[in-house]
């Protein structure tokens, strides 16, 4: 059901595609087009046109939220950022949790070889 879905949103969208070029521009914002030779010159095509935009519009947006429900369907009940959700511990024998030095083991020295030494602590 969601290929068939999803095979006709790609259809609406060329067609969409198309019916936006087709149609004459009249604002020529950008300094190009709106001139008297466009490809639809009468004012019935024009009207035409628009009705058959809107129609394509609508039928795209309706494919949309169809697709939009069947992935939600297909995904089951999980929350987006997974809030709620025990994180999955790892495999035994596999902790790579950092294992940071607490506060009465005194200053750690830097591993050898990494670079220049640091200053001795300010007492």
């Amino acid at each position: 059901m969601e290929q068939v879905v999803l095979t006709i949103h790609l259809i609406l969208a060329l067609c969409l595609i198309i019916v936006v070029l087709l149609q004459r521009s009249e604002g020529g914002a950008l300094g190009m087009g709106g001139g008297g030779g466009g490809l639809v010159t009468s004012r019935g095509a024009a009207t035409a046109l628009t009705k058959l935009t809107w129609g394509i519009a609508i039928a795209f947006i309706v494919t949309s939220l169809t697709l939009t429900v069947l992935a939600a369907q297909n995904r089951g009940a999980s929350a987006v950022l997974g809030v709620g959700e025990t994180p999955a511990a790892p495999p035994s024998g596999l902790d790579f949790t950092p294992q940071l030095p607490t506060l009465g083991d005194g200053p750690a020295a830097p591993p050898a070889g990494d670079g220049p030494a640091a200053p001795p602590p300010v007492e």
